[in-house]
């Protein structure tokens, strides 16, 4: 898929919904989606493998989407958080609608979505999970990951899941020199053609 089908404010397709049928949360979802959002069809490899990966997201406070796409992280932290606010950022404008459209036919009202230029940039997180545009190009991809990951609480866990053939391994090292020195940056695990990375902020920091 090109990048400006994903990547851009306004998609040049036109939107066409239409209903998937998806697993999230221990259950059958029926969700919306449309042409000119991230994996439009399925719930894709890398977001399955995080999905499946990752132990369960903090159970009250900010949790954090970046680049939510039609929703699948966002709605599965929301669904095993119901105690916490979980904020959904993309910069095109019709993944946040699908995204807070399939919140609302889930009966989620602890969904917030935003373009990532309308969040406070004092917000902090207790949990993170993304998976990165990667595809967007190194130096897009760092100022991304240098925006959202120093607003982690202290105590906080980023997990983020990279394709190995797309640049994990190096990732990991360029994330350990550009996050502050007691930061806990680590492969959790492989699967597939995925890595799992964590980032911890110290609870002392």
């Amino acid at each position: 898929m090109s990048p400006e089908h994903y990547f851009s404010a306004q998609p040049s397709t036109p939107e066409k919904r239409r209903t998937i049928s998806v697993e999230l949360g221990g259950a059958t979802r029926k969700l919306q989606s449309s042409g000119g959002v991230f994996s439009p069809d399925r719930i894709d490899k890398g977001t399955a493998v995080l999905l499946r990966g990752v132990p369960a997201p903090a159970t009250e406070g900010n949790l954090l989407d970046i680049g939510c796409g039609w929703g699948p992280i966002a709605l599965s932290m929301a669904l095993a958080s119901p105690g916490a606010t979980i904020h959904a950022v993309d910069v095109n404008e019709r993944s946040l609608s699908l995204t807070r459209d399939n919140a609302a036919a889930l009966g989620l009202k602890n969904v917030v979505v935003a373009l990532p230029d309308d969040v406070d940039p004092a917000q902090t997180y207790n949990t993170i999970w993304s998976n990165p545009p990667i595809r967007i190009g190194k130096e897009a991809l760092h100022e991304l990951l240098l925006l959202w990951l120093p607003r982690l609480s202290p105590g906080g866990e980023a997990w983020l899941v990279v394709q190995k053939n797309l640049g994990a391994d190096s990732l990991q090292k360029w994330l350990g020199t550009v996050l502050p020195q007691d930061w806990s940056i680590g492969r959790v695990s492989t699967d597939k053609a995925f890595r799992i990375l964590k980032v911890v902020r110290p609870k002392g920091s």
